[in-house]
Protein backbone atom coordinates (compact mmCIF):
# COMPACT_ATOMS: atom_id res chain seq x y z
CA UNK A 1 0.00 0.00 0.00
CA UNK A 2 2.66 2.52 1.11
CA UNK A 3 4.70 1.36 -2.07
CA UNK A 4 1.29 2.40 -4.49
CA UNK A 5 1.42 5.83 -2.44
CA UNK A 6 4.89 6.59 -3.28
CA UNK A 7 4.37 5.91 -7.78
CA UNK A 8 1.76 8.03 -7.34
CA UNK A 9 3.46 11.17 -5.67
CA UNK A 10 6.37 10.35 -8.33
CA UNK A 11 3.89 10.59 -11.18
CA UNK A 12 2.44 13.75 -9.93
CA UNK A 13 6.20 15.70 -8.90
CA UNK A 14 6.69 14.24 -12.69
CA UNK A 15 3.89 16.09 -14.24
CA UNK A 16 4.27 19.23 -12.03
CA UNK A 17 7.48 19.09 -13.33
CA UNK A 18 6.52 19.29 -17.33
CA UNK A 19 4.17 21.65 -16.70
CA UNK A 20 6.65 24.04 -15.26
CA UNK A 21 8.99 23.29 -18.56
CA UNK A 22 6.35 24.38 -20.93
CA UNK A 23 5.34 27.63 -18.59
CA UNK A 24 9.06 28.07 -19.00
CA UNK A 25 9.47 27.40 -22.31
CA UNK A 26 5.96 29.40 -23.16
CA UNK A 27 7.60 32.67 -21.25
CA UNK A 28 10.56 32.45 -23.09
CA UNK A 29 8.92 32.36 -26.68
CA UNK A 30 6.92 35.44 -25.10
CA UNK A 31 10.25 37.33 -23.86
CA UNK A 32 12.23 36.49 -27.48
CA UNK A 33 8.79 38.35 -28.96
CA UNK A 34 8.85 40.71 -27.48
CA UNK A 35 12.51 41.57 -27.78
CA UNK A 36 12.17 41.74 -31.66
CA UNK A 37 9.28 43.69 -31.66
CA UNK A 38 11.19 46.52 -30.00
CA UNK A 39 14.12 46.01 -31.83
CA UNK A 40 11.88 46.95 -35.26
CA UNK A 41 10.80 49.66 -33.54
CA UNK A 42 13.91 50.68 -32.49
CA UNK A 43 15.38 50.07 -35.93
CA UNK A 44 12.27 52.07 -37.61
CA UNK A 45 12.28 55.06 -35.38
CA UNK A 46 15.78 55.38 -36.22
CA UNK A 47 15.15 54.87 -40.26
CA UNK A 48 13.05 57.71 -39.42
CA UNK A 49 15.21 60.25 -37.76
CA UNK A 50 17.98 59.35 -40.25
CA UNK A 51 15.49 60.91 -42.68
CA UNK A 52 14.05 63.31 -40.84
CA UNK A 53 17.40 64.71 -40.18
CA UNK A 54 18.40 64.52 -44.26
CA UNK A 55 15.50 66.13 -45.44
CA UNK A 56 15.14 69.21 -42.60
CA UNK A 57 12.42 71.26 -41.33
CA UNK A 58 9.38 70.63 -44.11
CA UNK A 59 5.93 72.33 -44.13
CA UNK A 60 2.35 71.21 -45.12
CA UNK A 61 1.30 72.84 -48.34
CA UNK A 62 -1.75 75.04 -48.05
CA UNK A 63 -5.18 72.97 -49.10
CA UNK A 64 -6.17 74.76 -52.96
CA UNK A 65 -9.82 73.14 -52.12
CA UNK A 66 -9.73 71.44 -55.24
CA UNK A 67 -10.62 68.04 -55.50
CA UNK A 68 -8.28 65.16 -56.64
CA UNK A 69 -10.14 63.42 -59.77
CA UNK A 70 -8.25 60.53 -60.76
CA UNK A 71 -7.27 60.57 -64.42
CA UNK A 72 -8.16 57.77 -66.63
CA UNK A 73 -5.44 55.92 -68.11
CA UNK A 74 -4.78 55.20 -71.65
CA UNK A 75 -5.07 51.74 -72.43
CA UNK A 76 -2.16 49.55 -73.45
CA UNK A 77 -0.62 49.62 -76.82
CA UNK A 78 0.57 46.08 -77.68
CA UNK A 79 3.36 47.67 -80.20
CA UNK A 80 5.51 44.47 -80.47
CA UNK A 81 2.06 42.55 -81.16
CA UNK A 82 1.23 44.82 -83.70
CA UNK A 83 4.31 45.21 -85.10
CA UNK A 84 4.66 41.27 -85.37
CA UNK A 85 1.18 41.26 -87.16
CA UNK A 86 2.10 44.07 -89.74
CA UNK A 87 4.59 41.31 -90.97
CA UNK A 88 3.13 38.48 -91.05
CA UNK A 89 0.39 40.30 -93.13
CA UNK A 90 3.10 41.62 -95.44
CA UNK A 91 4.28 38.17 -95.61
CA UNK A 92 1.06 36.56 -96.43
CA UNK A 93 -0.09 38.72 -99.13
CA UNK A 94 2.63 38.80 -101.85
CA UNK A 95 2.91 40.51 -104.94
CA UNK A 96 4.49 37.44 -106.96
CA UNK A 97 1.07 35.33 -106.93
CA UNK A 98 0.27 34.87 -110.67
CA UNK A 99 -3.06 36.42 -111.17
CA UNK A 100 -4.08 34.41 -113.75
CA UNK A 101 -3.80 31.75 -112.09
CA UNK A 102 -6.38 32.54 -109.30
CA UNK A 103 -8.60 34.57 -111.68
CA UNK A 104 -11.89 32.82 -113.10
CA UNK A 105 -13.50 35.23 -115.97
CA UNK A 106 -16.57 35.02 -117.60
CA UNK A 107 -18.57 38.64 -119.02
CA UNK A 108 -16.49 40.67 -116.46
CA UNK A 109 -13.94 40.24 -113.85
CA UNK A 110 -14.74 37.56 -111.16
CA UNK A 111 -13.07 35.25 -108.90
CA UNK A 112 -14.50 32.44 -106.67
CA UNK A 113 -13.09 29.30 -104.61
CA UNK A 114 -13.09 25.62 -105.92
CA UNK A 115 -16.56 24.59 -105.01
CA UNK A 116 -18.00 27.59 -105.12
CA UNK A 117 -20.88 27.72 -107.93
CA UNK A 118 -20.44 29.83 -111.06
CA UNK A 119 -23.57 32.18 -110.43
CA UNK A 120 -21.63 32.68 -107.68
CA UNK A 121 -19.78 36.00 -108.83
CA UNK A 122 -23.13 36.49 -111.27
CA UNK A 123 -25.32 37.18 -108.33
CA UNK A 124 -22.69 39.02 -106.30
CA UNK A 125 -22.40 41.39 -109.67
CA UNK A 126 -25.99 41.96 -109.59
CA UNK A 127 -26.06 42.98 -105.89
CA UNK A 128 -27.59 40.09 -104.32
CA UNK A 129 -25.89 40.11 -101.22
CA UNK A 130 -26.39 43.84 -99.47
CA UNK A 131 -23.21 45.53 -98.96
CA UNK A 132 -22.15 45.86 -95.09
CA UNK A 133 -18.61 47.30 -95.26
CA UNK A 134 -16.22 49.36 -97.16
CA UNK A 135 -12.80 49.99 -97.61
CA UNK A 136 -11.08 53.06 -99.60
CA UNK A 137 -7.85 52.46 -100.63
CA UNK A 138 -7.56 56.35 -102.89
CA UNK A 139 -4.40 57.83 -101.86
CA UNK A 140 -2.88 54.78 -100.24
CA UNK A 141 0.91 53.41 -101.09
CA UNK A 142 0.98 49.86 -101.88
CA UNK A 143 2.53 48.58 -98.66
CA UNK A 144 0.07 50.86 -97.22
CA UNK A 145 -3.06 49.31 -98.96
CA UNK A 146 -2.11 46.04 -98.60
CA UNK A 147 -1.75 46.10 -94.95
CA UNK A 148 -5.17 48.18 -94.63
CA UNK A 149 -6.61 45.44 -96.83
CA UNK A 150 -5.65 42.34 -94.33
CA UNK A 151 -6.87 44.04 -91.43
CA UNK A 152 -10.42 45.05 -92.90
CA UNK A 153 -10.67 41.60 -94.33
CA UNK A 154 -10.08 39.93 -91.39
CA UNK A 155 -11.80 42.10 -89.20
CA UNK A 156 -15.21 41.69 -91.41
CA UNK A 157 -14.81 38.32 -91.30
CA UNK A 158 -14.73 38.45 -87.49
CA UNK A 159 -17.86 40.61 -87.19
CA UNK A 160 -19.39 37.91 -89.53
CA UNK A 161 -19.67 40.50 -92.43
CA UNK A 162 -20.67 38.37 -96.02
CA UNK A 163 -20.58 40.78 -98.58
CA UNK A 164 -17.80 44.36 -98.58
CA UNK A 165 -16.72 46.76 -101.29
CA UNK A 166 -13.15 47.37 -102.04
CA UNK A 167 -12.57 50.54 -103.59
CA UNK A 168 -9.12 50.64 -105.26
CA UNK A 169 -9.42 53.09 -108.21
CA UNK A 170 -9.74 53.53 -112.07
CA UNK A 171 -5.84 55.56 -112.16
CA UNK A 172 -7.32 58.69 -113.19
CA UNK A 173 -4.65 60.36 -110.81
CA UNK A 174 -1.73 57.71 -111.32
CA UNK A 175 0.89 58.17 -113.94
CA UNK A 176 -0.33 57.10 -117.70
CA UNK A 177 -3.80 57.08 -115.79
CA UNK A 178 -2.68 53.59 -114.90
CA UNK A 179 -4.89 51.69 -111.79
CA UNK A 180 -1.75 50.72 -110.12
CA UNK A 181 -4.05 49.10 -107.34
CA UNK A 182 -6.07 47.31 -108.87
CA UNK A 183 -4.05 44.31 -109.86
CA UNK A 184 -2.48 44.47 -106.47
CA UNK A 185 -5.74 44.25 -104.76
CA UNK A 186 -7.46 40.89 -107.33
CA UNK A 187 -3.80 39.05 -106.19
CA UNK A 188 -4.49 40.08 -102.15
CA UNK A 189 -7.76 39.04 -101.85
CA UNK A 190 -7.44 35.70 -103.62
CA UNK A 191 -4.86 34.77 -101.20
CA UNK A 192 -7.42 35.58 -98.31
CA UNK A 193 -8.98 32.57 -96.72
CA UNK A 194 -11.69 34.46 -95.74
CA UNK A 195 -12.49 35.83 -99.16
CA UNK A 196 -14.58 32.73 -101.05
CA UNK A 197 -15.52 35.59 -104.23
CA UNK A 198 -15.28 38.43 -105.93
CA UNK A 199 -16.52 40.08 -108.42
CA UNK A 200 -16.14 43.52 -110.23
CA UNK A 201 -18.34 46.11 -109.32
CA UNK A 202 -21.43 47.62 -111.88
CA UNK A 203 -21.25 50.74 -112.10
CA UNK A 204 -23.62 52.45 -109.59
CA UNK A 205 -21.24 50.33 -107.44
CA UNK A 206 -18.26 51.86 -108.64
CA UNK A 207 -17.68 49.80 -111.85
CA UNK A 208 -14.21 49.17 -112.83
CA UNK A 209 -12.80 51.04 -109.86
CA UNK A 210 -14.28 48.60 -107.34
CA UNK A 211 -14.55 45.16 -106.23
CA UNK A 212 -17.37 43.23 -104.51
CA UNK A 213 -16.35 40.46 -102.60
CA UNK A 214 -18.01 37.84 -100.65
CA UNK A 215 -16.87 36.45 -97.33
CA UNK A 216 -17.54 33.11 -96.08
CA UNK A 217 -19.64 32.61 -92.97
CA UNK A 218 -17.74 33.16 -89.88
CA UNK A 219 -16.54 29.72 -88.33
CA UNK A 220 -17.11 28.18 -91.62
CA UNK A 221 -14.53 27.34 -95.24
CA UNK A 222 -15.24 28.29 -98.54
CA UNK A 223 -16.69 25.09 -99.70
CA UNK A 224 -19.45 25.41 -97.54
CA UNK A 225 -20.71 29.18 -98.64
CA UNK A 226 -22.21 28.60 -101.30
CA UNK A 227 -25.59 30.00 -100.51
Amino acid sequence: MKARGLDQLKALQQQLQRERDAQAAAAAQQAEAARRRDEQAARAQAEHDSFAAAVGPVRSLRDSGRAEVPRARPAPQPAQRERDEQQAMREALSDEVDAESLLLTDDGLSFRRPGIGPDVPVRLRRGQWALQGELDLHGLTREAARERLAAFVREAHRRGQRCVRIVHGKGHGSPGRVPVLKDKVQRWLAQRAEVIAFAQAGGAQGGAGALLVLLAPRGTGPARARQ
